[in-house]
């Protein structure tokens, strides 16, 4: 099982529920990748806990404005099977630029802004609008 489509499958599965928080499997990458979420302000707080010894989860705090989720549309673009590459020349905006293309690329996971900064491509992991 992928632990980053399970963790975008749970966070999506909160969201239609309206959930304020969603626990979801312990992993560097997942942890990056909500750290990039939080910082464009998709999520509100990420928070590492330990089950049990040397077994940890993230619980996630979701970001909804009047009632509405800041989160309307996730999705996964690498799976397991088929990896999806970009240079950052061949990168385009995700609904012109109001959504956000979040990348893994040598310098650590990193969203689609900051990419264009460093000038790096790398591996699409997850649409997010």
């Amino acid at each position: 099982m992928d632990n980053t489509a399970d963790m975008l499958a749970r966070i999506r599965n909160a969201l239609k529920a309206k959930k304020a928080t969603v626990n979801v499997v312990f992993s560097k990458k997942n942890m990056a990748i909500l750290k990039v979420l939080q910082e464009e302000g998709y999520i509100d707080k990420i928070e590492e806990l330990e089950v049990r010894t040397n077994i940890k989860k993230i619980v996630v705090t979701l970001k909804y404005k009047y009632g509405i989720p800041s989160i309307k549309e996730l999705k996964l673009r690498s799976k397991q099977q088929r990896k999806v590459y970009s240079s950052i020349a061949d990168l385009s905006l995700l609904y012109n630029g109001m959504g956000t293309i979040i990348l893994s690329t040598n310098m650590g996971i990193m969203s689609d802004h900051e990419a264009r900064q460093k000038n790096v491509g790398g591996e699409i992991i997850c649409e997010v609008f």
